[in-house]
Parts: structure tokens; sequence; C-alpha cells
């Protein structure tokens, strides 16, 4: 049974679920509701924890897991299967779950917000709306494939890229002085916080 309601509206729905779920294998995606409270409702379901991101729509998921109480190695087994037929999953201590939602939970909004604003970049130096798009979407598809794929810290990779007094190294000046490094950091910070607070219950 997978339990995908918002946060906000978690009680009402477990206090409908106790006896439809004795004995059943219930996954939880609902954002910062931690085991404990899973486990005070539904007292006789095996429980996991789970946080996916959007891009399972297409089979590119990044998601964190965790087991709870009176799950089997069989369990394991299926949510490790399910989640990887729709992307990457990772299983973490459940204190860390919250951290996944503001990384990859919420992480393709930040991105979506990079593409944005590269293509506005282009568009700004003369590039139609159509190819700046199509152009900053691929560019961040195909740096992401590298880092996959090569395995290389992203700062080796980006290195490559900037050669002396060139182009792109003007540009990283820019994101330097304009502080994006930090901002994407305070805003996985404030998501992963925002988690914190929605399990709150």
């Amino acid at each position: 049974i997978f339990l995908s309601t918002k946060p906000q509206q978690i009680t009402a729905a477990l206090g409908q679920m106790q006896a439809s779920t004795n004995g059943k294998l219930v996954i939880s995606i609902a954002a910062g509701i931690n085991l404990a409270t899973l486990n005070a409702a539904l007292t006789e379901a095996r429980l996991v924890r789970v946080m996916p991101n959007t891009p399972c729509l297409i089979g590119q998921s990044a998601s964190g897991y965790c087991l709870g109480p009176r799950t089997t190695p069989g369990d394991a087994q299926l949510v490790g299967h399910l989640l990887g037929a729709v992307g990457k999953a990772f299983a973490v201590d459940e204190k860390l779950l919250d951290a996944v939602t503001g990384l990859s939970g919420s992480g393709p909004a930040f991105v979506y917000v990079m593409i944005e604003a590269l293509a506005d970049g282009g568009v700004r130096m003369g590039l139609s709306r159509e190819v700046a798009l199509a152009l900053a979407a691929q560019t961040v598809r195909g740096a992401a494939q590298m880092v996959l794929e090569t395995g290389e810290h992203p700062a080796v990779l980006k290195d490559r890229v900037a050669s002396p007094a060139g182009t792109t190294i003007a540009g990283l000046q820019a994101l330097e002085t304009g502080g994006l490094r930090g901002t994407l950091m305070n805003a996985v910070e404030a998501a992963t916080r925002r988690s914190i607070e929605l399990g709150q219950v």
C-alpha cells in the first residue's frame, strides 16, 4: 500500500487506514512524517519511508528510503526493485531522509530555475527562446551525465572547461560574485528544515 497524501493530511489518512493495513507493507512518501508517527497509527503494518522525486515520471528518479519495524529482507528487496525501476534509490538512515527531501525531493525545482535562468541569459545575448531553452536543458543534462558516468568530482570537470583567461572563468567569477553556490546550499537547508517542520504533526 502506498501512502502518498500531503503531510498536512496524514493524521486523517492514518485514522482511516488501521484495519486495512494489518500485516501489509505500507510505503509512505509523505514528506517529513517519521516512522514513529506511522508506527503509532499503523501498529501491525510493515513500514517503509521513501522520498522520491518527480523525475520518476520519466524513469530518472533520485530516491532515498529507510526500512521501518517489522519489515523483512523480502520487503527491502521489493522496495529497492520498485524504486530502481524508476531511477536510482539509496537506503539511508531515517535521520537523513529530511536531507534527501531537501536535496533531491525539492532539487528538481532548483534545477528548473537554473535552466530557466541559463536560457534567459541566452535570450539576453540574442538567441531565440526555443534554441536557448533547448541548449540550456541539454547542457544541464549532459553535465549531469558526465558526473554520473565519469565518477569524477564536479570541481575537476569544471576546471577542465575553464581555460586561463577564457570565457568560462569569467562566467564562474560572475556566479561566485552572485553567490550561486551559497544560495543553492541555503535552498537545500531551507527545504530540509521545512521537511522537519512538516513531520511535527
